[in-house]
């Protein structure tokens, strides 16, 4: 009876099993914030790609067109290409003064049982006048 318990007391063989044990939950932590960093990163190039639109638009005294066009050309050269499911510009006048807004719908790339949820941004600039434009400026990217 000795032998057994001195047997049971002891340490042997424990590491491996400790590792199997802890390994699943730290891949799983490590994959939950790689998926993170990659939603975020998605995020802000979409954010951003709609802002520099709107702004193109603004600039262009409301040329949607080009507007949508500059968007779609920035995200189609990101990470964020292939997840873009529509792109509209519009004129929105509700406030004090006119603003260049562009929205952006992509689906948002997650792993695992959510599977793709799509997210909207938008990019609003204020409306400028062709007058304003800097020297040598041009709408033509």
């Amino acid at each position: 009876m000795r032998q057994l318990l001195d047997r049971l007391a002891r340490d042997d063989g424990a590491a491996p099993v400790e590792f199997a044990l802890v390994t699943p939950l730290v891949l799983l932590v490590a994959l939950g914030v790689l998926q993170l960093t990659l939603a975020l990163h998605v995020r802000s190039v979409a954010i951003g790609a709609a802002a520099e639109g709107a702004r193109l638009a603004a600039l262009t005294s409301g040329d949607l067109s080009a507007g949508e066009d500059r968007t779609e050309r920035i995200l189609g050269d990101s990470i964020a290409g292939t997840a873009i499911r529509s792109t509209q510009a519009r004129i929105d006048r509700t406030g004090p003064v006119g603003v260049a807004a562009v929205d952006v719908t992509l689906d948002l790339p997650l792993i695992g049982l959510l599977g793709p949820t799509p997210m909207t941004v938008t990019g609003r600039s204020v409306l400028e006048s062709t007058r304003e434009l800097p020297p040598g400026f041009s709408s033509e990217w």
